[in-house]
């Protein structure tokens, strides 16, 4: 009778069979802070960035980060906070580690079963994921200490010193981000909310008339959204959801229900969004008039996956030199890898 795998073989083999969903990644470069940096790790010296992270779109989460630090003036003075609720934790934690080795990093475990029973079925199935509505918890997963943070999506690029977003003033305002008043808001929510009186005078008393913004690039002030229980808030609104379908679109609407007429307004340049095309067929899109600081991906066409099917948009290959999935040396990331 032959004898059992030992435990370490056995726990070796598992290791090897989850990874296999996890592509290989070149290391990037060892970003070093400039001569005016302040010294990396000192108070207030810290910009806090928090991403999800997950197997779906980690070639995607990657090439975000590696932009960021491309750009920045103090790379060193970068912390990112991954949240993810993936069986991949610790493949995922080594693949980031490896690919920035002296990346300052953390990952944190979103629970899925925090938003069970509160997700209600979308446009398209991707916005259904409950790591989709982490953003939400933020302020509970992140360390005490932590009381600024970006948060930003994992289909961007960011090609600006991210320093000018960080110090925004936000003023009063627990939350920061780009508006786009042009948009037609009423048609985020169903004509039920419009028509229930009760829900209807929900913006009445707001600072403003409300406007569209992106969820996948916000300033927020942590310790002001702990403070005033913007969590529950928005998980009321998604508990309301649940019992009345008064919004079509994942976790944006109840983000729009909090905080629409109260955010703090910031430049379009910080949230090129849309190049993703809608969420029903993900066509190409161009680039809206003004500078441009941070380019977005959202929408259902995703650069990476248009590139892979010889089917890029023109902006794609704006991303494309960000991109470091493991490739012969010739690949469009070599000439960044090479000038670090």
């Amino acid at each position: 009778m032959p004898l059992p795998l030992s435990l370490s073989l056995l726990f070796t083999l598992l290791t090897l069979a989850f990874a296999t969903d996890i592509p290989r990644f070149r290391e990037a470069p060892a970003f070093r802070n400039g001569p005016n940096c302040a010294v990396a790790g000192t108070q207030g010296s810290t910009i806090h960035i928090a991403m999800t992270l997950d197997t779906t779109y980690l070639r995607g989460s990657i090439a975000a980060v590696f932009s960021v630090l491309r750009h920045s003036a103090c790379p060193e003075n970068i912390a990112f906070h991954f949240l993810t609720s993936s069986r991949h934790f610790h493949n995922l934690n080594r693949t980031i580690t490896s690919t920035f080795p002296s990346l300052s990093v953390s990952l944190l475990h979103f629970d899925p079963l925090l938003v069970r029973g509160k997700i209600s079925t979308s446009v398209r199935r991707a916005l259904d994921q409950p790591l989709n509505y982490a953003r939400i918890y933020l302020a509970e997963l992140l360390p005490n200490s932590v009381d600024r943070v970006i948060y930003l999506d994992s289909d961007l690029i960011v090609v600006d010193d991210v320093s000018n977003l960080w110090n925004i003033d936000l003023r009063a305002h627990v939350l920061g981000a780009p508006e786009y008043c042009h948009a037609n808001f009423t048609s985020y929510f169903t004509p039920k909310f419009w028509t229930t009186s009760e829900l209807s005078r929900t913006f009445q008393k707001r600072e403003r008339p409300p406007c569209y913004f992106n969820t996948g690039v916000m300033v927020i002030d942590v310790n002001k959204w702990r403070k005033g229980g913007f969590t529950s808030k928005l998980e009321n609104w998604m508990r309301l959801q649940k019992r009345h379908r008064i919004y079509q679109l994942g976790s944006l609407p109840p983000f729009l229900l909090v905080f629409g007429g109260e955010v703090q307004r910031i430049e379009h340049r910080w949230n090129q969004h849309g190049l993703g095309g809608d969420n029903i067929r993900g066509l190409c899109r161009d680039l809206h008039p003004g500078p441009v600081s941070l380019l977005h991906w959202s929408g259902k066409g995703k650069p990476w996956l248009r590139i892979d099917s010889n089917r890029p948009c023109p902006l794609d290959s704006l991303w494309a030199p960000y991109d470091l999935l493991y490739s012969p040396p010739s690949s469009s990331a070599a000439v960044l890898l090479s000038d670090g």
